[in-house]
């Protein structure tokens, strides 16, 4: 992930998920595994839980989001930024 990462340069703003079929794929992955990050936060207030189980989903989720940026940079697709 370091290494994908430090091709892809430093962010500065939001960007919109897309780009390519794959990174949209892996955007949507990337939603997912948010979702089940909170749920699982949630879920541990009233159960107990494994200690790593919410790094470990958090972790994934940047994984997914500097693959699916590394995709569209591999493809030549450009990241889109969020503007207000």
């Amino acid at each position: 992930m370091d290494a994908c990462n430090a091709k892809l340069g430093p962010l500065r703003e939001f960007i919109l998920p897309g780009g390519t079929t794959v990174a949209a794929q892996l955007h949507v992955a990337r939603t997912i595994c948010r979702r089940t990050e909170r749920f699982c936060v949630r879920l541990s207030r009233e159960e107990k839980t494994g200690t790593l189980v919410v790094p470990y989903l958090n972790r994934l989720s940047d994984a997914l989001f500097v693959l699916a940026r590394w995709v569209n940079y591999r493809a030549g697709h450009k990241d889109t930024f969020w503007r207000k």
